[in-house]
C-alpha cells in the first residue's frame, strides 16, 4: 500500500484522482445533460486554509503517545464522504472536527481511552478508513451535551494474526485495509473475497460494523457470510465470542455487533471465513432491449440456483453515464469464478436464462470476458467514480446515489414509484430536469438490491437544501413502497429518519436497552441508530 496519506478532502490518497480524460468524459456527459457548456464552479479550501476551533482536550501522559491534535488529522476526521459531507467541506465548515483524534495500538489502548472519554464527557467516534457515505463517522453530539470529540483511528491493528488453513479462517485485526489483507492472505492461497467499492481505502471492521456489501453479487453478498467470531471492546469491558460454524444457541451475539455502526462498542479482531484464490473464470457482458427484461433474466439466474460472482444489470441510461452502452440498451454484466472447478455449465445455464428473456451475448474471449467490452468499461468506471465528486461537487453538479432491496413480486412497480418520485423532487428542487438512472448490485432468489443514482443541476448557496429535498423524497419513496432503506451503505446520519421508521419499535427500544448496558455513558458515535 502506497505509503501517501487521505486526502483531508475527496476519494483515496493524495495524488491520486481521476484523469484529464476521465474527466473530460465525465463532464461531457453532463454537459450533455444540461446542455450548457460551463458549469459555475467554486474553489475548495486548501487543508492550510481551514479553520478549526482550538482543542478542548490535552490527552494526559500515558495516551499522549498516539493521541494527536495536528491540524491535518482533525481536519481528516471531520467528515466521512457523503454529498452533505463533501458540500460542508467544500464551504469550509469544519465545525465538527474533532478535538483530539487518537491511534491506539492495541486493545489495551482502545480501553484507555474509552477510559478517558469518560472522565472528561467526551463522545469517541470510531474510525476505519472514513469512507462511510451515509453520515456514520462525523463526530457530531445531535443534541446531547459533550465536553469534547474524540475520534478513534484503528488503522494501526492491521496485522493477520494467525491463519487456520484447515478450516480456512484467519483471525485478523479490524484496522487492516482491503489491499493490506489481502496482501497477507495471499501467500496462504487464500482471500476474504470480500471487495466493496471502497475496498483500497476501508478497513475490515469498517465493513463488519455497516454489514458491507462486498464483490459478490449472489450467496455472499455482505460481509455477515465471512464473520465467524468477534472481539469487541466496549466501556463495559471485552466482549468475545465462540468460534464455530454455526451454533443453534439463542440470538447470535455476533449479529448484535455486526451492523451496529461503533455504537456498542469497537471492533478490535475477528475470525473471518477465507475462501480459495479463484483460478477458473467464466464471463460475459449481454444486451436487453428494456432494463426489465433483463431483471427477468437476472430472477431466472438467481431461482436457479447458479450464484455467480457478478450479475449486475444497467439501465439505457446507467450504460450511457458510464460508457458501457449507448443509451439504446440495458447491459447485463455476468461472471463465475471458482477456485475448485471449471465453470462452463453454470455459465451456459445463465446464459440460457438470459436468451429465454431476449439477451444477446457481446462477442469477447471467454475467459476474459469479465474484462472486455462493456463489462470491463463499467467495471472501470465503478472503481473510478468516487473520484468524481472532488470536481462534480464544486461545479454544483448533484451527483449521488441510494440503494435498496425489494422482492420479485414488487420490483417493477417499486421501480417505477421510486424512479418518478426522484425526478419529480430534482425538479421541484432545483427547477431543472434531472436524471434518476438504476441497476442491480446484489440479487437474491427472492428480490433484488436496486442501486439508483440522480444527477442534478443544483445552486451554489442551496446544494444542501436541494441535495436534501431530493433525499427526503426518494427515501419516502423507498419506505413507502416497501423497500429498506439500505442494502449496504449503512444508517449513519442521513438515513436515521427512515431507519426509525423500518424497524418495529419494540426492537428499536431493546437496542436502546443494550446501549444502556455495554456504553452507560453514551459515549460511542452518539446519534447514530439511536438517540445519544
Amino acid at each position: 500500500m502506497t505509503s501517501a496519506r487521505l486526502k483531508h478532502y475527496g476519494w483515496g490518497r493524495e495524488g491520486e484522482g481521476m484523469s484529464a480524460e476521465e474527466r473530460d468524459f465525465l463532464l461531457g456527459r453532463y454537459r450533455k445533460k444540461f446542455a450548457r457548456d460551463e458549469f459555475d464552479t467554486v474553489a475548495v479550501p486548501r487543508l492550510e486554509d481551514i479553520s478549526l476551533s482550538a482543542p478542548r482536550i490535552v490527552p494526559p501522559t500515558p495516551l499522549a503517545s498516539f493521541c494527536t491534535t495536528d491540524h491535518y488529522d482533525r481536519a481528516a476526521h471531520a467528515y466521512g464522504k457523503s454529498y452533505p459531507d463533501y458540500v460542508r467541506a467544500m464551504l469550509g465548515d469544519y465545525a465538527c472536527a474533532p478535538d483530539l483524534v487518537a491511534y491506539p495500538r492495541n486493545e489495551a489502548e482502545i480501553a484507555a481511552v474509552m477510559d478517558w472519554a469518560g472522565s472528561v464527557g467526551a463522545s469517541l467516534t470510531p474510525f476505519g478508513g472514513g469512507s462511510s457515505v451515509c453520515g456514520g463517522v462525523e463526530p457530531r453530539a445531535d443534541g446531547a451535551s459533550y465536553k469534547a470529540a474524540i475520534t478513534l483511528d484503528l488503522r494501526h491493528l492491521s496485522k493477520l494474526v494467525e491463519v487456520d488453513t484447515a478450516s480456512r479462517a484467519a483471525l485478523i485485526e479490524a484496522g487492516s485495509f482491503g489491499p493490506a489483507l489481502e496482501s497477507q492472505l495471499k501467500p496462504h492461497g487464500l482471500t476474504l473475497r470480500h471487495f466493496p467499492q471502497s475496498f483500497e481505502y476501508s478497513t475490515l471492521g469498517g465493513w463488519i460494523a455497516t454489514r458491507s456489501g462486498g464483490h459478490f453479487a449472489s450467496l455472499y453478498t455482505h460481509i455477515d457470510d465471512f464473520v465467524e467470531s468477534l472481539r469487541v471492546v466496549t466501556p463495559r469491558g471485552v466482549v468475545e465470542t465462540r468460534r464455530l460454524p454455526g451454533s443453534g444457541a439463542g440470538p447470535s451475539p455476533d449479529r448484535m455487533f455486526i451492523g451496529s455502526e461503533g455504537i456498542l462498542g469497537v471492533i478490535s479482531r475477528a475470525w473471518m471465513r477465507l475462501q480459495p484464490r479463484p483460478t477458473f473464470r467464466a464471463g460475459a457482458s449481454l444486451r436487453f432491449a428494456t432494463f426489465f427484461a433483463a431483471a427477468r433474466a437476472v430472477r431466472a439466474i438467481a431461482q436457479a440456483g447458479l450464484f455467480p460472482s457478478n450479475c449486475r444489470i444497467l439501465d439505457p441510461g446507467e450504460a450511457f453515464n458510464t460508457g458501457a452502452g449507448d443509451g439504446r440498451f440495458a447491459v447485463m454484466v455476468l461472471a463465475f469464478e471458482s477456485g475448485d472447478h471449471p465453470l462452463e455449465t453454470w455459465m451456459a445455464r445463465a446464459l440460457a436464462c438470459c436468451t429465454d428473456h431476449g439477451g444477446t451475448v457481446e462477442p469477447a474471449e471467454a475467459a476474459e470476458a469479465h474484462l472486455q467490452g462493456a463489462a470491463g468499461i463499467w467495471r472501470n468506471a465503478f472503481i473510478r467514480m468516487p473520484y468524481a465528486r472532488e470536481f462534480l461537487n464544486p461545479a454544483a453538479i448533484i451527483n449521488d446515489t441510494f440503494e435498496t432491496a425489494i422482492t420479485w413480486d414488487r420490483f417493477e412497480h417499486f421501480h417505477d414509484e421510486v424512479k418518478a418520485a426522484t425526478e419529480r423532487a430534482i425538479l421541484e428542487a432545483t427547477g431543472v430536469k434531472g436524471e434518476v438512472t438504476c441497476r442491480f448490485t446484489h440479487v437474491y432468489p427472492d428480490g433484488p438490491a436496486p442501486y439508483f443514482s440522480f444527477h442534478a443541476l443544483g445552486r451554489h448557496g442551496a446544494l444542501l437544501a436541494q441535495w436534501q429535498a431530493i433525499k427526503n423524497a426518494a427515501s419516502d419513496a423507498l419506505i413507502a413502497a416497501g423497500g429498506t432503506i439500505t442494502h449496504h451503505h449503512a444508517v449513519g446520519r442521513d438515513h436515521r429518519p427512515w431507519y426509525d421508521r423500518q424497524r418495529p419499535a419494540l426492537f428499536a427500544a431493546a437496542l436502546r436497552a443494550v446501549k444502556r448496558e455495554l456504553d452507560p455513558l453514551g459515549l460511542l458515535n452518539p446519534g447514530v441508530l439511536i438517540d445519544p
